[in-house]
């Protein structure tokens, strides 16, 4: 029961505030710990099997602190006082969901592709992003854009919301901090392939339910929100899997079929093209206005899986 309780005031707070610059955030902390702990590790990588076994220490430490820190303090909290524990407990849910500095960030983008300034769009979007963008074009920014809110519907609000419905801020905190040091050592590239393949691989093991869940909830929001609810499940079957990740092309395919548009395909990436498939069929034009329809499926997933989650919370774990 508090746990529900102290998840849905913090996903409240979340709706209602965003993520402020001025307020300090645990997942900068997660970053800071990274950064450091790379540095120090890498003293001892001789070889390919020296990274990983480092990345893996690495993994492994920062997992332990995004656990234990909240996990205590709420233990400490609950002995001085109930009440002081309960809103402790909803101030780190609220930092855990990310759904309103998502929909903030994007539409930073969407506001300069109105105005057609593609520099500064490309700019803003670059914040958001790991691809080179630029040389992206209108349509090639618009495309990026509506790709990182479908993926980030999964991994950066669904997946968090149900690992702290199942064990509270500390489980979701430590679902961060796996996506924190997925996006920071799990490249697959020349430096990370070896240091950072346990963060991916355990990554990509810790999303593998979620991103399933999201993309359902997703088609029903699609629906709801009055978009190609056919046409997002036709393109999830079909898609699902256009993607190196066995996990992010759910939520995207089901985007794409929602607004008839076609996204993802080839990228540069830290100079270098990438050549990936195509997610869905170019029915028409992708316009800027589908990164605020793509922030609504968003918005409408997270309410929808919040809303089943806290009712099955509350009915089979009294």
């Amino acid at each position: 029961m508090e746990i529900a309780v102290a998840v849905t005031i913090g996903c409240v707070l979340d709706f209602a505030f965003g993520d402020p610059h001025w307020l300090p955030h645990p997942i900068r902390f997660f970053g800071w710990i990274i950064s450091k702990g790379e540095a120090v590790l890498r003293r001892f990588c001789k070889s390919d099997k020296s990274e990983y076994i480092c990345g893996a220490i690495l993994t492994v430490l920062t997992l332990a602190i995004a656990f234990v820190i909240p996990f205590l303090i709420l233990l400490l909290m609950c002995r001085i006082n109930h009440i002081l524990a309960i809103a402790v407990h909803c101030f780190m849910c609220y930092q855990i969901i990310a759904a309103k500095s998502l929909k903030t960030e994007t539409m930073k983008v969407y506001a300069e592709l109105i105005k057609n300034d593609i520099p500064s769009a490309r700019k803003k979007l670059s914040w958001l992003v790991s691809r080179d963008t630029d040389s992206l074009d209108f349509s090639g920014i618009a495309k990026s854009t509506i790709e990182t809110i479908s993926e980030n519907t999964s991994d950066g609000v669904i997946a968090p919301l149900l690992f702290m419905l199942i064990g509270g801020a500390p489980l979701g905190f430590l679902y961060k901090a796996v996506n924190t040091l997925d996006s920071m050592i799990g490249y697959k590239n020349e430096k990370y392939i070896s240091f950072g393949r346990f963060a991916a691989k355990l990554d990509d093991y810790i999303n593998f339910i979620p991103a399933r869940i999201s993309a359902y909830f997703m088609i029903i929001a699609s629906f709801l929100c009055g978009f190609n609810a056919k046409g997002a499940y036709g393109i999830y079957k079909r898609d699902k899997n256009n993607h190196s990740s066995p996990n992010s092309a759910h939520t995207e395919a089901v985007c794409a079929g929602a607004l008839n548009i076609q996204i993802a395909g080839p990228n540069y990436y830290f100079g270098k093209l990438v050549e990936k498939p195509t997610i869905g069929d170019a029915i028409r034009p992708v316009e800027a206005v589908d990164i605020k329809k793509a922030n609504n499926l968003m918005q409408c997933t997270f309410v929808l899986v919040l809303i089943f989650s806290v009712l099955i919370r509350l009915i089979f774990f009294k």
